[in-house]
């Protein structure tokens, strides 16, 4: 059965204000800053985490053996940095 004239304009201007509202978002967000690039969060949490891991090891190992670094903060050190690792990498999309 054929459609009336009536009910496809009305779909093609639904349409349109749809794609005019969708365009304005957009628009909005791109002022906001929310299309920014974030290629740059995986070559940052990474290593972040890494050098927590590492700093924890490498207290465990050397740490009694040279005295005075940073003392009993390299704990909080290490673990601060792979939380801080772990918080980078949610900006990831």
């Amino acid at each position: 059965m054929p459609e009336s004239k009536l009910r496809t304009e009305a779909a093609r201007k639904r349409k349109k204000v749809a794609d005019e509202r969708l365009a304005s978002k957009r628009a909005e967000r791109e002022r906001l800053g929310g299309g920014a690039d974030r290629t740059w969060v995986p070559w940052v949490f990474v290593p972040v985490g890494l050098l927590g891991v590492i700093w924890l090891v490498l207290y465990y190992i050397i740490g009694s053996f040279i005295p005075g670094v940073a003392g009993g903060w390299n704990i909080l050190i290490g673990m601060g940095m792979m939380a801080a690792s772990f918080i980078i990498a949610t900006l990831w999309k």
